[in-house]
């Protein structure tokens, strides 16, 4: 059974299917990070409830995407139901006790949870760019608009921020192109159109101001259990991108913001990546560097990465050598890269000479896993097949009605409810244009004041002296055309029609006659 050290998982059988051990994982390994995989329904979201109860109850807060409602059931205390039971009673898990755990709900358009935003700043260039799919030469407008808001003092913090630089820019084409390489108005075009689809598909929700704060995600209650943030990612999966590029935002800010704690007891923190192959799906090479980069590093700022796929290859291999807590559950071997797959997961195990490992995770039944965490020095375990144990939360979705309640009593209620709008690009880049506008209009006015044309009688004359030999000011030049200049313009006008031609022969012809 585990202890304060330790999470109990499950317990490993003999070949004979009885009782040998608890499989467990210990806890200052826990920011080694790990991997669960297997086929749809074989119960990889039980295995995710039962790591994050486990690390809540040892004062570890875990974040976690709830993609299809069932992980919002941690919320809610456990019921006794038979199969669970007897589950229980199977893994000698003695007493079977049901608790709720301390859970935030957290959703990016704010229906579900509480809205979680971040800056266009904070995203960066990079991630945006993997966001919107860029070409290189788009990525390298991007990156220029990233240095000339730097140069300019242009608060990056919401989608009309980043449209207004972009406008900016491509008025300023030429000049930046002199500075900076070439930036053409059809590439900057290209961009805007992005950010409109970007828009359309609820990323404007995102960006924005009050952005998260890491700390809020990091909680624990006053009886020492850490905080479980859920976030709402069933409809965040129509936009797979932004699921990614959030998530990964995410981790990018964790690396960034939190000390060095090296090898703690305990996490700082525990992050799981549900349907991790959206990250790495058509994922330029720099992007997955910087995902291996983060991984490997951020193990010294105590937090543990979790990643749950159904296909060990969804994984780079730079990255799944990083994960050192494995539980894998059944998998399928109908197709080539199905059996490839179950060749490339048996592989990873220390093997077990009881059992044929590959064979084995196509014969998995739902709850049962091979699992193989870190022990002593933190060499990985013999893989053992494993039952996994009963979650003591609820198993399946809460309503909504309880989790509206639960939503009003979330120690952030308020926090991030409201959109701030502070003066930022979009603000300024107004501003400057109405004043390039009004200069503009005054250099104009002036240049029509110095040079007016007068006509004799009709008003504009220069002005008659006053008492004591001073002339009147000039009158102020106005935008209106007087009677006068109408009557000009008309007659000018006249002359290139044939009427005004006709008149113009008339009065020609009557001059002649008259010799």
């Amino acid at each position: 059974m585990a202890d304060d050290t330790s999470i109990f998982i499950g317990a490993s059988r003999k070949p004979d299917d009885s009782y040998q051990r608890s499989e467990q994982l210990l806890l200052q390994y826990g920011n080694r990070h790990g991997l669960v995989t297997g086929a749809t329904g074989t119960g990889k979201t039980v295995t995710l409830q039962i790591l994050a109860e486990g690390f809540s109850n040892a004062g570890v807060p875990v974040f976690c995407a709830d993609i299809k409602g069932d992980l919002s059931g941690i919320a809610m205390m456990g019921t006794a139901q038979d199969f669970l039971v007897k589950r229980a009673a199977q893994v000698k898990l003695d007493p079977y006790d049901f608790q709720e755990f301390p859970v935030i709900f957290w959703d990016l358009f704010g229906e579900q949870g509480h809205p979680i935003r971040a800056t266009i700043s904070e995203m960066g260039p990079l991630l945006l760019s993997r966001l919107m799919n860029l070409t290189d030469a788009q990525e390298g407008i991007m990156n220029i608009a990233f240095r000339i808001a730097d140069e300019e003092g242009l608060l990056l913090l919401d989608l009309k921020d980043l449209q207004a630089l972009l406008a900016n820019i491509a008025e300023r084409a030429d000049e930046i192109s002199a500075r900076y390489g070439n930036v053409t108005k059809p590439s900057v075009g290209a961009i805007q159109r992005t950010l409109l689809v970007l828009e359309q598909q609820g990323a404007a929700n995102f960006f924005g101001e009050p952005a998260l704060r890491i700390s809020d995600i990091m909680r624990t209650t006053r009886d020492g259990r850490g905080a479980v943030s859920v976030l709402a990612a069933d409809k965040l999966m129509l936009n797979p991108r932004l699921y990614a590029t959030f998530l990964l935002w995410l981790m990018s800010e964790l690396f960034e913001e939190l000390p060095e704690v090296g090898d703690p007891d305990k996490p700082k923190l525990v992050f799981f990546f549900d349907e991790a192959h959206l990250v790495f799906d058509e994922a330029p090479k720099v992007l997955i560097d910087r995902v291996e980069q983060v991984v490997r590093l951020i193990r010294s700022k105590g937090v543990g990465v979790y990643f749950v796929t159904q296909n060990p290859l969804d994984i780079p291999e730079k990255v799944l050598a990083q994960l050192g807590n494995r539980v894998q559950h059944a998998l399928r071997a109908y197709t080539p890269r199905e059996q490839q797959a179950v060749r490339t997961a048996a592989e990873t195990f220390r093997p077990n000479p009881d059992f044929d490992c590959a064979t084995t995770i196509t014969q998995l039944a739902t709850g049962e896993a091979l699992v193989s965490t870190l022990e002593a020095k933190g060499i990985p375990s013999m893989v053992q097949r494993t039952l996994i144990r009963p979650p003591s939360s609820r198993l399946g979705p809460i309503a909504p009605d309880e989790r509206r309640k639960l939503i009003a009593e979330s120690p952030v209620v308020g926090q991030y409810d409201q959109v701030i709008d502070r003066e930022s690009a979009f603000e300024m880049l107004q501003k400057k244009a109405k004043e390039a506008l009004d200069a503009e209009a005054q250099a104009q006015q002036a240049g029509r004041g110095g040079s007016r044309w007068t006509i004799p009688g009709f008003g504009n004359d220069d002005p008659a002296p006053q008492s004591g030999g001073r002339r009147a000011p000039a009158p102020r030049p106005s935008n209106r055309q007087t009677v006068t200049e109408a009557a000009i313009k008309s007659v000018v006008r006249s002359v290139g029609s044939s009427v005004g031609r006709a008149i113009v022969r008339g009065i020609l012809g009557s001059l002649s006659r008259g010799r």
